[in-house]
């Protein structure tokens, strides 16, 4: 059996896995896997994951050239052929929608708080990507900064991306991804969550490192363990409210949401004004969601 052959018979079992998930729907997503230093499989456009057979698999150049197979290679593949650019370590790349994860890529909001310790020790933080239009150099442009230190990334309003040294290890991570964003979800929704502390962080990165576990480690917003997070809970709230709710006629509701996230920072005592440039860490998630509720609140009731 080729190594080519294996490869293909992987993605197509990890297609039938994110389908079965409910990770994609319709054609959605792709698959590839570096085989060789100049070539990659990758499924092809316009098929279902969860349908795959070894026709629907291209073989391509790195420059997106097809080589050989019956379909066209994905519009999105260019974004996988930045990742084998720019990370010789990594050999397979997944891209698919996870509901609760591109929820919160939707929203802007990074899975940026060391809350897991499982998370912590496999994968760390998972930021956001800023929005690029799908099969376009955007996507590109907007991953290049963080596929050097991460190895899973929201791609803002489209979905999620994840890394490995295989094809497995990558698709794991995408459950991960998506495993952890429904934890967050569902204890916001409670009104707590829980951080884990830097001293409790320091000590999960030992165990990581005991154990041998590989892979980059992005920013984090909690404890700054593994750098400075650039985009806080305040901020993606104020956000997602100036910018939404003043596209819905709601200008007044989004200003006053703004203003809240903004004061309920300032009353907490989370913005030190003295370093507000370098740090900012998350609101009290309590008095978030009072004041997610008190805007949707106001608009359902047409104020």
């Amino acid at each position: 059996m080729s190594v080519q052959f294996q490869h293909k018979k992987d993605i197509i079992e990890i297609g039938r896995r994110l389908y079965q998930k409910g990770f994609v729907a319709s054609h959605d997503g792709n698959i590839s896997v570096r085989v060789s230093e100049n070539e990659i499989v990758a499924t092809a456009t316009g098929v279902c994951k969860g349908f795959l057979c070894l026709d629907d698999i291209v073989l391509v150049d790195m420059h997106g050239n097809k080589i050989a197979g019956r379909g066209e290679p994905s519009s999105e593949l260019k974004m996988h052929l930045v990742v084998y650019e720019k990370r010789p370590d990594v050999s397979a790349v997944v891209h698919a929608h996870p509901p609760v994860a591109t929820g919160f890529a939707v929203a802007g909001i990074p899975l940026a708080q060391c809350i897991l310790p499982e998370v912590v020790i496999s994968l760390g933080a998972v930021p956001v990507a800023a929005y690029g239009t799908p099969s376009t150099h955007e996507v590109c442009d907007s991953i290049a900064p963080l596929v050097q230190k991460s190895e899973a990334f929201l791609l803002a309003n489209h979905g999620v991306a994840t890394l490995g040294e295989d094809v497995f290890q990558a698709y794991y991570r995408m459950e991960t991804v998506e495993h952890f964003a429904r934890i967050l979800l569902t204890s916001r929704l409670l009104g707590n969550v829980n951080v884990l502390s830097r001293e409790q962080v320091d000590k999960l990165i030992e165990v990581r490192r005991k154990a041998g576990v590989h892979g980059r480690l992005p920013d984090c917003e909690s404890c700054g363990y593994c750098g400075i997070g650039g985009r806080t809970v305040s901020q993606s709230v104020r956000e997602m409210f100036g910018r939404g709710l003043q596209q819905s006629g709601g200008a007044v509701v989004g200003a006053r949401a703004s203003q809240a996230a903004d004061g309920s920072a300032e009353q907490a005592g989370i913005v030190d004004k003295a370093s507000a440039t370098q740090f900012s860490s998350s609101p009290d998630d309590r008095e978030l969601i009072d004041l997610i509720t008190s805007v949707i609140r106001e608009i359902t009731q047409g104020k």
